[in-house]
């Protein structure tokens, strides 16, 4: 026999409590349908697992599933499981009291915690995720969309129910119920549709599909919809009379969790098809990584990396990361906090039950155990690739072609993986015109005596094998690194050595290959320095608003001249992307080398010794200047000076 309807008030702060759940913590109001399945989802795990301690328990677990109905006329939406159910005074403990623990002291918390998620200046880093596992408030997110819910359950193994009733506002209901199926069902009497609220008509069916194939595809349970006959709503037969659908329930979730299942049972079309649907990619993906951890922290991990680049791969802003999902119900689409930004491109699915999540599940607590799968879905990713370099290099050249150069951002941003990220590093060398080369396969081919791994910045591969900068290198057949990225330009001046071995540019500081300069054995270099040093001096006076120095060059066999900057200087180029940003750096007075063989250059060396007061062979040195700048592609200070010049010099020599 039924018991009489007890009627229990909110404690004013609960009130207030529900509200702020209701309006505050769900940034998405179809959430409410998540958290019912979820839940209804952790009831089918507790019976069963009930069952296998309990063997003369009297329940019957043959044909566990969850089962949403809908009733268009009445307006109803009701969820029901037939799992472990609850007792009176579980639903008393569970349901009837929001905040049993403290109502007031919580909303006084999380009202600080807003505010310290608003305020960017206070950079401590504790906001609203810190409330996490404080309150299970999921079962409230249904009066979001609901004028009343009513909550109908009994507990596995008892023969009374208990039916929990509120409209959210100031008062609930409970009574006992002599009979109702094994579980608990929770009926929502929908509020009318409002599009412009986002809040949406959940009687279509098409709806509820839609939120459980985003949501909750992956529970292992069935999810079954109740047939909606046809004359419901509105929907009448041609006759007018309602016509009946056929009895049965369907199966709207896919429970295809290929991350929980052996590889031996998952085909590659089955890891393209899951690709595609969480990536909006309609190609194959290039290669498919597989992670199962176990021990204190357990969770799986099935990972893509894309053929293509995006459009947006470097648009500011874009989000990016894997799809994490919790005991395989979806939590969020871009998890950046579980891939660094270099490895934006990453597609997939992480899957765990151990972490911990705030009332919403909408934001990660950022603790250890999210750092601790950080770095071992880093790690995982950075050795498929070097694994995918030395075993399937085609795939690999694909790969880097593609995104080789965000990779490469890792080198400023990921200091632990540092040498990792070199590792699967490959660039375009002189030696090779068509096939890139790793750092590891050019220092082995080093010749005796190299000490440095050489490189230059430029704006292509072209620019820079055309530069003055090659001309010893070519001469001596020495490898050069061919760098032409723009975050090349930062990270060879942030990462000294590879290997024992210091990068070195080849436009920057003394070079000496295998310890001669080009015009020959020390004696050789001694007579030229003490021939040249008159003409040194007096060009360094020439030109000493523009130049820190003049000396002889060791690096250029045929071009007159080169500008060159110090060891630490920063280059040109870095120094107009930073200025692009709209940060300054200071512009350091560079090093004007000069070839000794060059005819102009010992031409102008002799006619200044014959006629040291000549003014024109002052502008022939700064002729000789603005050459050279214009050979490394820079940018003269004052072009139409260099245009009289040049028309000068040409007219004085008809």
């Amino acid at each position: 026999m039924n018991t009489q309807a007890e009627t229990f008030d909110f404690q004013v702060e609960t009130r207030q409590l529900l509200q702020l759940m209701i309006n505050s913590i769900y940034s998405d109001k179809d959430l409410f349908l998540r958290e019912l399945v979820s839940n209804a989802s952790d009831a089918l795990d507790k019976i069963r697992l009930e069952r296998f301690h309990d063997n003369g328990l009297d329940v019957d677990t043959s044909n566990l599933h969850i089962e949403i109905a809908i009733d268009p006329a009445a307006r109803t939406l009701t969820i029901q499981d037939n799992g472990i159910g609850m007792s009176r005074a579980e639903v008393v403990d569970l349901i009837g009291k929001i905040a049993n623990s403290g109502t007031a002291d919580f909303m006084r918390e999380f009202k600080e915690r807003q505010d310290a998620d608003a305020d960017a200046s206070t950079g401590a880093g504790t906001g609203t995720e810190e409330l996490i596992g404080r309150f299970g408030v999921g079962f409230y997110s249904s009066f979001m969309v609901a004028d009343k819910v009513t909550l109908l359950t009994r507990r596995a193994g008892q023969s009374e129910a208990t039916r929990w009733e509120s409209s959210g506002e100031g008062t609930y209901t409970l009574e006992g119920v002599d009979s109702a199926p094994q579980g608990t069902a929770v009926t929502l009497h929908l509020k009318p549709a409002d599009p412009e609220d986002r809040l949406f008509d959940y009687t279509e069916p098409r709806k509820i599909r839609e939120i459980v194939s985003r949501y909750s595809d992956f529970i292992t349970w069935p999810i079954q919809m109740a047939p909606v006959p046809t004359g419901a709503a509105g929907q009448d037969g041609e006759d007018g009379e309602d016509s009946v659908q056929p009895v049965g329930l369907e199966t709207i979730n896919s429970r295809r969790a290929l991350w929980g299942r052996p590889g031996s049972e998952v085909t590659d079309a089955d890891y393209s098809e899951l690709y595609k649907r969480i990536s909006h990619d309609w190609t194959d993906p290039l290669e498919t990584i597989r992670l199962n951890i176990e021990g204190t922290l357990q969770y799986q991990a099935l990972l893509f990396l894309p053929q293509h680049a995006s459009p947006d791969l470097f648009t500011q802003g874009t989000k990016h990361g894997v799809q994490l999902y919790v005991s395989r119900v979806f939590v969020m689409d871009n998890c950046e906090a579980l891939m660094p930004n270099y490895l934006r491109f990453v597609r997939g699915v992480v899957d765990s039950a151990d972490l911990a999540l705030n009332v919403s599940r909408e934001i990660l607590q950022q603790d250890r155990q999210i750092e601790a799968m950080r770095k071992r879905l880093t790690k995982k990713v950075l050795t498929t690739v070097k694994e995918m370099a030395a075993k399937r290099p085609q795939k690999y050249a694909t790969f880097w072609k593609e995104f080789g150069r965000v990779v490469k951002e890792g080198l400023l941003e990921d200091f632990s993986n540092r040498d990792a990220v070199l590792e699967v590093c490959s660039f375009e060398t002189t030696r090779d015109a068509e096939a890139s080369t790793t750092l590891r396969e050019y220092v082995q081919r080093m010749g005796e005596g190299q000490e440095h791994v050489y490189y230059m910045t430029g704006e292509s591969r072209v620019a820079i094998e055309n530069s003055p900068y090659m001309e010893a290198f070519k001469a001596k057949e020495v490898e050069v690194l061919l760098l032409t990225d723009p975050i090349d330009e930062i990270w060879v001046d942030a990462i000294p050595e590879f290997e024992g071995k210091h990068f070195q540019s080849i436009a920057k500081g003394d070079v000496d290959l295998d310890g001669k300069d080009e015009a020959g054995d020390d004696t050789e270099r001694a007579q030229q320095e003490e021939q040249f040093a008159g003409m040194l001096s007096w060009l360094g006076m020439v030109l000493k608003n523009d130049v820190k120095e003049v000396r002889l060059s060791s690096r250029l066999t045929v071009s007159p001249a080169c500008v060159v900057g110090d060891t630490h200087d920063a280059t040109p180029a870095l120094i107009n992307m930073y200025r692009a940003m709209g940060q300054h750096l200071p512009q350091a007075k560079r090093i004007l080398e000069l070839n000794p063989r060059h005819p102009l250059v010992s031409g102008l060396r002799t006619a200044q010794a014959e006629r040291p007061q000549d003014a024109r062979l002052a502008q022939t040195g700064e002729l000789l200047y603005s050459l050279a700048l214009l050979a490394e592609g820079g940018q003269l200070e004052d072009p139409s000076r260099f245009v009289q010049l040049v028309a000068d010099q040409v007219g004085q020599s008809l």
